[in-house]
């Protein structure tokens, strides 16, 4: 599934919430606050408190690793929602 982005002539971008965004990617919300709190997920900003995306910065992540093919090495890859090793043994020093 390739999402595309608004065209230049359509009204100012709407900020999705999470779980608008999660359904948008067809994720759980909760897989996209891993994404976040692992810093391997779309930009985000935090209006009153509250998470928002943009449709164009959750195209852009997405779209990060189209490929034609399975052979493809692409570049871009949204790794899973897992701690990053680094992080995990040295909570497990503590």
């Amino acid at each position: 599934m390739t999402i595309s982005p608004t065209s230049p002539a359509s009204p100012p971008s709407r900020y999705l919430r999470t779980s608008e965004a999660a359904k948008l990617l067809g994720l759980s919300g909760s897989t996209l606050e891993k994404h976040r709190v692992y810093n391997t997920g779309p930009m985000y900003m935090k209006l009153g408190g509250r998470v928002v995306y943009t449709v164009e910065d959750l195209t852009m992540w997405a779209n990060q690793t189209r490929r034609t093919s399975t052979s493809d090495k692409a570049t871009g890859r949204i790794t899973p929602t897992t701690r990053p090793a680094s992080r995990a043994v040295s909570e497990a020093k503590r």
